[in-house]
């Protein structure tokens, strides 16, 4: 005879049919989405310590990781200059239209002496693509004459000369520190900071508070990748407008399950780049990327 208590049959088979509304199919099909199987979509505590948090966090990072084993800056760039430029010019427009764009642009001025000597309107028609390519200009050709005159034509490896740099901040200096010079930094952009938000790691909203409390939780180690995961996440998985729970592998996770859609059919629809069968942002990508390589400008 069954030791079963009347209802429990029911309450497991409600559990195991939430649980697999919330897994990814063939979004992901990692080890990360076979343990959201597992278990329901579920929310943090109200009262959940701050350790319990740490830990929550720490298993999103790790879940990520399996989920993104090919994370990376999604800029083309080969050298710290190249990266400099592309992180000053993605501000306020997507890394795809920058990577369609820098090829003429480092054809044109491939040094900062190149650039700092350019002409301003030919350089302005060449990023126009980009948006605010006055201001951009400006700040390219700003940047590449400090390079020039201040460090030898180098781009330095210091968080303190980077950021002193026209249209340099915090943000665009973590970037090339954690990619170009393999110094760990927390890269704050919106994505990062919505997506942190969402887990109740803080409910700051100022991107250097952000980046300290951040921090705080993961080890020097993680912070660059745990930043591209994260990124990739948010804009692959978690939009701005409609998250697609149905198809997050960390939904068991996530205190903000349900914000989108949790039908897995129609979340699968909204997952973008790779995930969801399309190209990806860089023209030229890692070779372990398993989407496919973004397409030139005017080949869209």
């Amino acid at each position: 005879m069954s030791s079963s208590t009347p209802g429990t049959t029911g309450k497991k088979t409600k559990a195991a049919t939430e649980a697999k509304a919330a897994a990814p199919r063939k979004a992901t099909g990692t080890k990360a989405a076979t343990k959201a199987k597992a278990a329901a979509p579920g929310k943090a505590p109200k009262a959940e310590s701050h350790l319990a948090m740490v830990r929550r966090a720490r298993r999103i990072n790790r879940e990520l990781a399996e989920v993104y084993p090919y994370a990376h800056p999604e800029l083309d760039f080969r050298n710290p200059f190249e990266l400099l430029v592309a992180t000053v010019l993605s501000a306020q427009t997507t890394d795809l239209r920058v990577n369609q764009t820098t090829p003429a642009l480092f054809a044109a001025y491939p040094t900062p002496e190149d650039m700092a000597a350019a002409v301003p309107e030919e350089m302005e028609e060449i990023i126009r693509p980009t948006g605010f390519f006055r201001a951009k200009t400006k700040s390219l050709m700003g940047l590449s004459a400090a390079l020039r005159d201040e460090f030898g034509g180098e781009v330095p490896g210091r968080l303190d000369d980077l950021v002193k740099l026209p249209g340099v901040g915090r943000k665009t200096a973590n970037v090339v520190l954690g990619n170009a010079f393999g110094v760990p930094g927390i890269t704050v952009d919106t994505h990062f900071g919505r997506l942190v938000r969402r887990w109740k790691w803080t409910d700051e909203e100022d991107p250097v508070k952000v980046e300290a409390v951040v921090a705080g939780i993961f080890p020097k180690s993680e912070w660059t990748m745990l930043s591209h995961r994260v990124v990739f996440h948010g804009r692959r998985i978690c939009h701005a407008r409609k998250p697609a729970c149905g198809a997050c592998p960390i939904a068991p996770l996530c205190p903000s399950y349900g914000e989108g859609e949790t039908d897995p059919e129609k979340a699968r629809k909204l997952l973008k780049y790779e995930m969801g069968g399309y190209p990806g942002q860089r023209l030229s990508p890692p070779a372990d990327y398993p989407g496919k390589p973004a397409p030139a400008l005017g080949a869209e």
